[in-house]
């Protein structure tokens, strides 16, 4: 696609304020199309206040409060979370139809778990959000004929949370006690059950970074604009 990447790195040790003034450069930079910042960040630095000072124009990852607002209005140029936007295009990608059907999502972070709940409800599913104190969540997710999973815990989610027939998304990615990739989902056992899922790696994350060049494209035909 002819897209231009730079990396900035900075010290672990950069205080608040200099990484401030150093992300909002970036943002000013008329040469910057878009950007991606890579979490999680030190300590010391506040990731919310850090949000806030994303420029939405060039934040493709849709993290910025602005951005994540729009998944209540999504549209086809919106900067909505990238990860939770491929989710919903490999669901279109098989032509799944998800009116009527009950979504489950497990998780429910700013940048996936509730932007995912909120795509698949503008999808006419009926969306349940579970989360660490969830009761009988094996009994939530069996009766989910959709169910998207991003709680970031290695094969947590055996067949025993899955029915019969069900479309799974794995959209965790986590190392094993191998240190080998893999995702939220075992994926041995559900894939003799469910009528889709996805692999990790190979899956969401593949998916995820074509979203992302489509974004930075997206974010510079705006610019000329």
């Amino acid at each position: 696609m002819g897209i231009e990447c730079v990396q900035f790195h900075y010290p672990e040790d950069i205080t608040e304020a200099d990484f401030i003034s150093e992300l909002e450069k970036i943002g000013n930079d008329e040469s910057v199309d878009g950007f991606l910042l890579l979490r999680p960040l030190p300590a010391h630095i506040d990731d919310d206040l850090v949000g806030m000072k994303i420029n939405p124009k060039k934040d493709i990852d849709g993290v910025s409060p602005y951005n994540i607002g729009e998944v209540f209005y999504p549209k086809e140029d919106s900067f909505i979370p990238c990860t939770a936007a491929a989710v919903i295009k490999m669901l279109e990608f098989y032509d799944l139809d998800l009116t009527g059907k009950n979504a489950v999502v497990l998780g429910r972070s700013n940048v996936i778990g509730k932007p995912v709940a909120m795509l698949l409800l503008a999808k006419n599913a009926t969306v349940t959000v579970c989360h660490s104190r969830t009761q009988n969540l094996k009994e939530v997710c069996k009766n989910a004929d959709v169910l998207v999973s991003a709680i970031g815990k290695a094969h947590f989610v055996t067949k025993e949370f899955v029915k019969e027939g069900a479309i799974v998304v794995d959209v965790g990615t986590n190392y094993d006690e191998n240190g080998k990739v893999t995702g939220d989902v075992h994926f041995d056992e559900v894939s003799e059950i469910a009528s889709y899922i996805n692999p990790v790696p190979g899956g969401i994350g593949s998916i995820t970074t074509s979203v992302l060049a489509e974004k930075c494209l997206i974010a510079a035909r705006k610019k000329v604009k």
